[in-house]
């Protein structure tokens, strides 16, 4: 299990062990603390200066799981618009070719609107095999058409496939972009500092360990939202396939409209 995939975990496990570690700094560490003014003055200095680097950091990583999220929904959005572009485009194919590749173009929406919801590792394992297998298939859809009619209008239909095929690979990869395991390592290191440091300082622990936990606390939250907004799908915060069942929604209008059925009505 990627801890990293559950933000609540990662919220439980970070409480725990930044709690751990302000008790660990008031009942260990503050036996060598001295009481002269000199070290109680040298610990306020250390003391702010660690947690404005953690300040820093946790800002610095709060920064790029923002940008992966932008970045996902980006991509979402840009797959959208090739698969809707390529449906327009395959009216230029011959009438069988142009309906097959309508009929695969909507069972592919289908496949990516499943993706982007929240879904079991092996049904995920599913949707990526039978999204490679209409993948091929639109392809040689189209590569007949295309290798015999060596036209303009024909690249505009090559050329709208592979956007769609491109698009695909774009958002996998951006969903695999998380922030890397030497980051949250750098900042969970100095949040244990920081902690240390507050068990270090604390005067009054036994009377007031409802205060010192407000620091673990606030930390947790922290990581709990960074690990929430940097996991697509299973934190709480998740790419949702706005455009792509639009699109869906758009097409099948489209289609409804075009069918024989419809027109004898």
């Amino acid at each position: 299990m990627h801890l990293l995939n559950y933000p609540l975990a990662v919220f439980a496990v970070s409480f725990l062990a930044f709690a751990f570690s302000v008790w660990f700094g008031h009942a260990v560490l503050s036996r060598y603390r001295t009481k002269d003014t000199e070290t109680s003055t040298d610990l306020g200095i250390i003391q702010t200066a660690t947690l404005t680097l953690l300040a820093l950091i946790i800002g610095f990583t709060f920064s790029m799981a923002i940008d992966r999220h932008d970045q996902r929904e980006i991509f979402e959005e840009g797959e959208a618009n090739a698969i809707g572009t390529e449906f327009l485009r395959a009216d230029i194919l011959p009438q069988k070719a142009s309906a097959a590749t309508k009929d695969l173009l909507m069972q592919y929406v289908d496949q990516r609107i499943l993706f982007y919801s929240k879904q079991p590792p092996e049904k995920i394992r599913e949707i990526r095999i039978k999204t490679d297998q209409l993948q091929t298939a639109l392809w040689n859809e189209i590569l007949p058409s295309v290798k015999t009619q060596a036209t303009p209008a024909m690249a505009l239909v090559a050329s709208g496939m592979n956007d769609v095929l491109n698009s695909q690979g774009y958002v996998q990869a951006a969903w695999w972009n998380r922030i890397p395991l030497t980051a949250w390592a750098l900042m969970a290191a100095i949040a244990i500092c920081a902690n240390l440091l507050v068990g270090f300082g604390a005067r009054n622990f036994e009377k007031n360990i409802g205060l010192f936990m407000i620091f673990p606390f606030v930390i947790s939250v922290s990581f709990f939202l960074i690990a929430d907004i940097d996991s697509p799908r299973g934190g709480v915060i998740r790419i949702e396939a706005r455009n792509l069942v639009a699109l869906k929604n758009n097409l099948t209008q489209q289609m409804d409209a075009s069918s024989p059925s419809s027109g004898s009505k």
